[in-house]
């Protein structure tokens, strides 16, 4: 029935936006690990950066 395909589109689009919305909220309230500082990360900082 093609009556029927711009409720499935639109219906499509609703659930796209509430997965993006969801998606969104969700990184919104998780926190990125810290990073670990270690003693190689230190030594790294003595070498001079290359240049081209």
């Amino acid at each position: 029935m093609p009556q029927m395909a711009p409720l499935l589109w639109f219906y499509l689009f609703i659930f796209f936006n509430i997965c993006l919305l969801l998606f969104l909220i969700v990184n919104y309230f998780i926190k990125p690990f810290e990073k670990i500082v270690t003693a190689s990360s230190h030594t790294f900082l003595k070498h001079k950066a290359w240049k081209l």
